[in-house]
C-alpha cells in the first residue's frame, strides 16, 4: 500500500488518508474520492492530499477484517458487517467464551496490520455482549498475513452455552450448628447455580460423618453435579467428605486449588458425574475459585485436574491493602460492551397521492406487498422492535403485514404529511433502544445486509451517531439515528423528515456505502412500479461477489 500527499489530479479512486474540510462538506477519513470529491476539495483550494493506494496484494480493511472475522468465529457468535476495518463479535446465547490464548497470540503475530482483541477467558457471557473485535489497523492488509491468520486462527473464539444441568445439595452439620447457616448456604447455592440457567432440585443434611455422609451420596442419585458442604473444611484427601465419597462408590480426581479464596475445593466423580466438595467461602456470594470451577461445570466443560490447578494466574482474589474488596460485587472490571439495541420505525401510513389512486404499499413487488418485503428486511435485520406506523388504510396494510412479529401504532395525523408519522414512531421506541432506524415502506428493494452494515457503522462514542447509506456519493434511506437525537425529531413538522439534522450535526454523520441502488430507490409512481416491481430486487445492481 502506498501513502502520502498526491495532486488532486490524481486523487479519483484513491483512500483520503484523514478528515477533511472542503468548503461546506466533511469528507471522512477512509472515503473514497469520487470526481464530486476531487471537485469540492479543488474548489477549496487544495491542490494536493493525503491518500493511501492499494496495491496488487493488499486487501482492503473491511474485506480483510471481515474475512479474519468468518475465521475466528466459532460456536455461538454473531459476526457483525465490517465498518472501517473492523468487525465485532457478540455472544449469540449465555455462556463461558473460550478460546486458546496461544492460538491468539499467534494471529495477532501475523502481521502488525492484524489485531483481535478479545474479553477475557472464561468470562461468562450475556446474548448481544461483545466477546471480541477484530481491527486492521490501516487501510488495507497483505494479503499473505491475512492468509496466515486464517490458517492459524480457525474456530478460535467460541461461547459453550450453560447447560440446564440438575444440582443437588447435601450439607453436613456438627453439634450446636443453627440452622440458619445451612438455610443460608442453600439461598446462595441456589442463586449461583440459577445464575447459570441450572436447577437446584434438592437439599440434605447430615452429621459430620463419613458414614451418614456416605448414606446421603447415595440416596441423591446421579444428579448433573452434586455439591457437598461441609461442616468443616477439608483439610486431606481422608477427611470426611473425600472419604464418603469414595465410600459411596465415586472417586477423588483432585484436592486444592491455586486460588484464594477456594483453596480447600475437592474435585470428584461417581457415576460419571462431577461431585464438587466445597470450601468454606463458597457459603458466602462473593466471587472465589468455587465459582470458576461451577461456571466451566455448569457449561458442559470437563474440568480436570490440570485445569484447577492452572489456575493460579489472576487467582489471588483475596482483599489485600493494595486492591481492596474486588470482591465487593460479582465482576472487578466493567462489563464488556454489547450490541446496541436498534428499533426500527417503518412508515406505511402514507396516502400514495403520486400514484393516482391505488395504494403503492399494497403493490406486488417480487411476489409480495411491498411494504411486507420492506418489514421482512427490518426483521431479517434484527432489529428490535419493528415498528409500523398505519395511517391510510391502515387496515388493508397491517393485513398484508400478518403472522409478521412488528408492532402497529396507528397515526391519526397521517394526511399531516410524514413528521407526524415519524413522531408516532418514535414515541413507541422502548427506552432501552439506542437508536432508532426509520425506514420508509415504499422501498422495498433495501437488503437486510445494508441494514446491518448501518448498524455496525453506528458508533456515537466515535463520532458516528447518524448513520446514512450512500451509493456513488448519493445520500439514501434508511437512516440511523442516535437516541439524542429523538427529542430534536419530535420537533418536526409538515411532511419533512429528520434529514436536515444531517446538515446540522455533520461531525456525527457517518456516509456507508452500499452496494446496490435499493438504497436510493422508492417506488412513487405507476411508471416506476411498472418498471420495477414485478422482477423484485433482481432488477437492481446486486452487491459485488466475494472472490
Amino acid at each position: 500500500m502506498k501513502f502520502g500527499p498526491v495532486p488532486l489530479a490524481e486523487a479519483e479512486g484513491t483512500i483520503l488518508a484523514h478528515s477533511t474540510k472542503a468548503g461546506s462538506r466533511t469528507l471522512k477519513k477512509g472515503r473514497v474520492l469520487d470526481a464530486g470529491d476531487v471537485a469540492a476539495l479543488r474548489d477549496a483550494g487544495f491542490e494536493s492530499i493525503v491518500v493511501a493506494r492499494l496495491e496488487p496484494g493488499d486487501v482492503p480493511e473491511d474485506e480483510a477484517a471481515a474475512t479474519v472475522a468468518a475465521a475466528i468465529a466459532g460456536d455461538n457468535l454473531e459476526i457483525a458487517e465490517p465498518f472501517t476495518g473492523r468487525v465485532n463479535l457478540f455472544a449469540k446465547t449465555r455462556g463461558l467464551c473460550l478460546f486458546d490464548e496461544t492460538r491468539l497470540d499467534a494471529v495477532n503475530l501475523a502481521h502488525e496490520a492484524i489485531t483481535v482483541a478479545t474479553i477475557e477467558p472464561w468470562t461468562p457471557v450475556e446474548p448481544r455482549q461483545m466477546v471480541a473485535t477484530i481491527k486492521i489497523i490501516p487501510f488495507a492488509a497483505p494479503r499473505s498475513a491475512i492468509e496466515a491468520a486464517v490458517e492459524m486462527g480457525r474456530g478460535l473464539i467460541r461461547v459453550a452455552p450453560f447447560a440446564e444441568l440438575d444440582v443437588y445439595l447435601i450439607q453436613t452439620r456438627l453439634p450446636g450448628m443453627k440452622e440458619s447457616i445451612l438455610d443460608k448456604t442453600v439461598e446462595t447455592t441456589r442463586a449461583r447455580v440459577e445464575a447459570f440457567g441450572a436447577r437446584l432440585v434438592g437439599e440434605a443434611r447430615c452429621a459430620h460423618e463419613t458414614e451418614a455422609l456416605a448414606a446421603e451420596i447415595g440416596k441423591a442419585g446421579t444428579p448433573g453435579l452434586l455439591l457437598v458442604a461441609g461442616a468443616s473444611a477439608i483439610v486431606d484427601r481422608r477427611d470426611v467428605i473425600p472419604a464418603a465419597l469414595e465410600a459411596a462408590g465415586g472417586t477423588v480426581e483432585h484436592f486444592g486449588m491455586p486460588v484464594d479464596p477456594g483453596q480447600l475445593l475437592l474435585l470428584g466423580r461417581r457415576a460419571g458425574k462431577p461431585v464438587l466438595g466445597l470450601p468454606g467461602c463458597a457459603r458466602s456470594p462473593k466471587i472465589n475459585g468455587f465459582d470458576w470451577v461451577l461456571q466451566r461445570l455448569l457449561a458442559g466443560i470437563e474440568v480436570r485436574p490440570q485445569d484447577i490447578m492452572r489456575m493460579g494466574a489472576g487467582g489471588l482474589l483475596a482483599e489485600i491493602p493494595s486492591r481492596p474488596q474486588p470482591r465487593a460485587s460479582e465482576r472487578a472490571m466493567p462489563m464488556p460492551p454489547r450490541a446496541p439495541t436498534i428499533a426500527a420505525i417503518v412508515l406505511a401510513a402514507g396516502q400514495s397521492r403520486r400514484m393516482g389512486g391505488p395504494n403503492k404499499l399494497l403493490a406486488d413487488v417480487g411476489g409480495k406487498p411491498m411494504v411486507r418485503r420492506s418489514v421482512e428486511t427490518a426483521l431479517e435485520a434484527g432489529a428490535t422492535p419493528v415498528i409500523v406506523v398505519l395511517g391510510h388504510q391502515a387496515e388493508a396494510v397491517s393485513a398484508a403485514l400478518d403472522g409478521l412479529p412488528v408492532r402497529f401504532v396507528h397515526n391519526p395525523d397521517f394526511a399531516a404529511g410524514l413528521s407526524t408519522s415519524l413522531k408516532r414512531g418514535l414515541a413507541e421506541v422502548p427506552g432501552e433502544a439506542d437508536a432508532a432506524l426509520v425506514c420508509l415502506g415504499d422501498m422495498p428493494f433495501v437488503r437486510a445486509a445494508e441494514l446491518r452494515r448501518l448498524a455496525a457503522a453506528f458508533n456515537p462514542t466515535e463520532g458516528r451517531a447518524i448513520c446514512v447509506p450512500t451509493r456513488g456519493g448519493k445520500r439514501g434511506n434508511p437512516v440511523l439515528f442516535a437516541r439524542r437525537f429523538f427529542a430534536e425529531m419530535q420537533e418536526l413538522a409538515g411532511d419533512s423528515g429528520a434529514k436536515h439534522l444531517l446538515g446540522e450535526y455533520p461531525e456525527l454523520v457517518a456516509e456507508v456505502e452500499m452496494a446496490s441502488d435499493g438504497v436510493l430507490t422508492d417506488i412513487d409512481t405507476p411508471e416506476s412500479l411498472e418498471r420495477l416491481a414485478p422482477k423484485g430486487r433482481d432488477v437492481l445492481p446486486q452487491p459485488a461477489a466475494p472472490e
